[in-house]
C-alpha cells in the first residue's frame, strides 16, 4: 500500500463521493476509481459499497480507515522529524492522564522552551490503555501513566507526585460531613468508577472484596464529564484529589479514602524508541526525574 493511495482512500471516505474527492485531489474521476479498485484488489477485500450518488465503507473499509489515519500520521511525523533534524525543533507528543503529576512533567521540560522555542509540545489526554496503545504504534513519544506498580515493559521514570484516591460528591451527601470515606461507606453509595480502578486488583485488595459488589451506576476513562453526573445525583465518583477544582464546583466536595489508597505516576517510553534531536532533549529532562 502506498501512502499516496491511502490518502486517496481517506478523501473518498471523508466525502462519501468519488467525484468530490477527485476534485479535492486534482484527479480525474476515472483515475481515482482505478486507484481504489487496485487498492481493493491488492488487499483482497471490498472497501466500498458503491451507490448511484454516494459510496459507503464496508466493515473492512472502516477498519482500513482507522489504520490509514494512524499510518499517515506516523509517516507525516517521521518526515517532519527527519526534515528538522538539523535544527532543534519539531513536534513532541506526550500522552497523559488527568493527574497533578503533569505539573512535574511540564516543570521538567519548561526550561527547553526558553532555549529552543521551535520545539512544540502536543498533549494527548487519555487513560493508560489508550496511551500505551498509541506508544506502541509510534503515535506518541512519551506517556504519563498512573498505576500502583512500575510499568516494566517500558523505560520509565517515577515522579515524586502520588495521587490520592477519594470520593467526589455533592456537599449535601452525608459522607461529606466526614474527614474520610471508609470501605463500609462505599458499600451503600451509588458510585461512578474509573475503568482503570475497576480493573485494578489493588482496589479489590483495598476493598477486601470484588469491586463488582459495589453499586456501580456509571464508569469513565477521563474525569471531567463525570462532574455533570454528580451534579444531577447519579452518584458519587471515585477519583484522584485535586483534578476537579472545588472552587469551580462549589456544590461538590472531595474526601480521601481511609485507609489511604495511592497511585504512583510514571513517565514512560518504548525501550527501542528512536528519538529526534528534540525528543532526545525531552528525554534528558525526564532522565533527571526520580528513577525507581
Amino acid at each position: 500500500m502506498e501512502i499516496r493511495v491511502l490518502k486517496y482512500f481517506l478523501a473518498v471516505a471523508r466525502y462519501g463521493n468519488i467525484t468530490r474527492a477527485a476534485e479535492e485531489l486534482h484527479l480525474t474521476q476515472p483515475t481515482l476509481s482505478r486507484q481504489l479498485n487496485e487498492l481493493e484488489n491488492e488487499l483482497g477485500r471490498q472497501l466500498f459499497i458503491r451507490g448511484k450518488r454516494k459510496v459507503m465503507l464496508t466493515e473492512e473499509g472502516e477498519f482500513l480507515k482507522a489504520r490509514a489515519k494512524e499510518i499517515i500520521a506516523l509517516s507525516d511525523s517521521t518526515v517532519a522529524a527527519l526534515s528538522q533534524e538539523e535544527q532543534v525543533s519539531g513536534d513532541i507528543f506526550i500522552g497523559c492522564g488527568e493527574t497533578e503529576a503533569m505539573r512535574e512533567v511540564i516543570a521538567a521540560v519548561a526550561p527547553l522552551r526558553q532555549k529552543y522555542p521551535d520545539i512544540r509540545l502536543h498533549l494527548i489526554s487519555g487513560n493508560e490503555a489508550s496511551i500505551t496503545e498509541k506508544l506502541k504504534k509510534g503515535l506518541l513519544d512519551f506517556g504519563l501513566v498512573c498505576r500502583k506498580t512500575p510499568p516494566v515493559e517500558y523505560v520509565y521514570r517515577r515522579l515524586q507526585h502520588q495521587d490520592t484516591w477519594g470520593l467526589l460528591m455533592k456537599s449535601t451527601n452525608p459522607l461529606a460531613q466526614k474527614d474520610a470515606v471508609t470501605r463500609e461507606d462505599l458499600l451503600h453509595e451509588p458510585l461512578i468508577i474509573s475503568r482503570q480502578l475497576l480493573d485494578s486488583k489493588e482496589f479489590d485488595h483495598w476493598l477486601d472484596k470484588p469491586a463488582e459488589e459495589l453499586e456501580l451506576v456509571a464508569s469513565y476513562n477521563l474525569l471531567h464529564n463525570t462532574v455533570f453526573l454528580v451534579e444531577q445525583d447519579f452518584g458519587s465518583v471515585l477519583c484522584f484529589d485535586r483534578i476537579v477544582s472545588e472552587n469551580n464546583c462549589a456544590d461538590l466536595v472531595f474526601r480521601p479514602l481511609m485507609p489511604p489508597l495511592y497511585s504512583s505516576n510514571y513517565i514512560i517510553w518504548k525501550k527501542e524508541q528512536v528519538f529526534s534531536k528534540a525528543g532526545r532533549l525531552i528525554k534528558d529532562c525526564f532522565d533527571k526525574l526520580t528513577i525507581v
